[in-house]
């Protein structure tokens, strides 16, 4: 197991990657004051000009795509275990402080009857050295997210591609530092917004680009999900898994900010179809949050038996839900939704509202109606037969059988893989991924200033305006195949 036994390079040197700018919101713990707020406000407006467009880049093709992998709980061991069965990938190295959880996904790649990967546990700064390496095209990051943007400025800084979990950027700060990088470095700089890869978002997204819903007039988007226990669920961290966040990062996070903490799941689809950033873009954005009506209560509930809640007693918690509106530059609107602290049936809500029809996931079952009325089942699975996109007939039946959420992590996984091999544009690119989770530092100033409206920074310089959206039907790719691994079908679901 390696440790840390070189000194690595210091903040100075990086040119920016890992360190976060003065002003912006530095700590979890704290809601933003005039100065932290001011600054919001004045990156927001920031007048940028681009440096190389990064939306439509097709990177030198690399015929196996070699991955370090950075965490290694739920999702990243998960991450681990679906590329096992893309073909032309190569599992190099793995990467978490824990060690148990190094171990545990270094056997899941080892009972696959793969080459053992190179391993880097035991402290906290050791996925630099990893990052080093000159044997690693892509790193794929699944931490905390404070550690997002730091790993993916240094991933490349030192020549790699980047797939992060989400959001990528907690602030305005590390969202434009993250597009600089990018364009400087010509590297790839993905979000894994695993939600733009579900079947019925698919369906719709191809439905819209075939313009079976007219012009699209607007567009919601959501993450409701009871995570309280989640939330309060102790840790241990000598595990390589469990039911709770690692060092309760996300606790930390509902703790200290108010406004859209988690944007992107429903955020992400709607953009896809609106096509923001490639002939749209966002112009401006008002928020507003309920008081929190069950943290607070829990953490006192839990203090008064445990006082390693104690840090948590004092009424700074997130409102249970916030609600933010967008603008775009086509006169378009999106609501975007978040609330993780009431009991509420799971929803993402995905409603595509246009001149001809309307699609809506949420409540289920899916739905679509070109009419008045909401379309009957035999009708809607001529649509389905008509319309679902051919990424989804070429993988999706072993996605299904991988697993990841239903199928679409893997389907993300392998449209990844497949655009690397063969030098194409990703579906999704820096700029998106900035974009999706400047929201919440947006939603946070709005919040804090009675829902007046805040601009929408440009990240792309303009250049949305000439931009083109991502092709969907496989008419470039296509070509990366599927690994036949001897395990049966339901082993595969091993931590995924």
């Amino acid at each position: 197991m390696k440790t840390n036994r070189r000194n690595f390079l210091k903040t100075a040197a990086m040119a920016g990657a890992g360190a976060v700018s003065a002003g912006s919101i530095s700590s979890c713990n704290s809601r933003p004051d005039q100065t932290e707020l001011h600054h919001i406000k004045v990156n927001a407006g920031k007048k940028y000009n681009q440096r190389f467009n990064m939306c439509g880049y097709r990177a030198p093709s690399i015929d196996l795509v070699r991955i370090g992998f950075i965490g290694l709980g739920s999702r990243g061991s998960g991450a681990v275990t679906r590329m096992m069965n893309i073909d032309n990938t190569d599992v190099r190295a793995l990467c978490d402080k824990r060690p148990a959880a190094v171990e545990n996904s270094r056997d899941a790649v080892l009972q696959y009857g793969f080459a053992e990967p190179e391993l880097y546990s035991g402290d906290e700064n050791i996925w630099k050295e990893m990052c080093q390496r000159d044997d690693i095209d892509l790193v794929y990051i699944c931490t905390p997210w404070d550690l997002h943007t730091p790993m993916a400025l240094y991933a490349m800084e030192h020549g790699k591609h980047v797939a992060c979990e989400v959001p990528i950027a907690r602030t305005l700060d590390e969202a434009w530092q993250l597009v600089e990088t990018s364009e400087r470095t010509k590297k790839h700089c993905m979000q894994l917004e695993n939600c733009c890869y579900d079947f019925f978002e698919l369906l719709t997204l191809n439905m819209a680009r075939q313009g079976m819903f007219g012009d699209i007039v607007h567009g919601e988007g959501a993450y409701i999900h009871t995570l309280t226990g989640l939330n309060f669920d102790k840790f241990d961290n000598s595990s390589p898994h469990g039911s709770g966040y690692i060092d309760m990062w996300r606790l930390k996070e509902n703790y200290g900010r108010n406004g859209n903490l988690y944007p992107t799941h429903g955020l992400g689809p709607v953009c896809q179809v609106m096509d923001i950033n490639r002939g749209d873009r966002m112009e401006y954005l008002t928020s507003m949050s309920t008081n929190d009506f069950t943290m607070h209560k829990r953490a006192v509930e839990l203090a008064a038996e445990d006082d390693f809640f104690s840090p948590y007693t004092e009424d700074k918690f997130r409102g249970n839900m916030n609600t933010t509106l967008i603008r775009t530059n086509k006169g378009r609107t999106i609501m975007v939704q978040h609330d993780v602290s009431t009991p509420r049936p799971y929803s993402r809500i995905h409603l595509i509202s246009g001149t001809k029809g309307i699609a809506r996931k949420w409540p289920g079952p899916a739905r679509i109606a070109l009419g008045h009325s909401w379309m009957a089942e035999e009708e809607l699975n001529e649509i389905r037969e008509k319309y679902t996109p051919e990424i989804i007939r070429r993988v999706g039946d072993i996605a299904q059988r991988v697993g990841g959420h239903g199928g679409m992590d893997f389907i993300m996984d392998w449209r990844l893989i497949d655009c690397l091999r063969n030098g194409l544009p990703l579906d999704q690119d820096v700029y998106d991924a900035a974009l999706w989770s400047a929201i919440t530092p947006l939603s946070e100033w709005s919040v804090a200033n009675r829902s007046n409206s805040i601009e929408v920074p440009d990240f792309t310089a303009g250049s949305w305006q000439s931009n083109r959206p991502h092709d969907i039907n496989l008419e470039e790719g296509g070509s990366t195949g599927m690994r036949k691994l001897e395990k049966a079908d339901a082993s595969l679901q091993l931590n995924v």
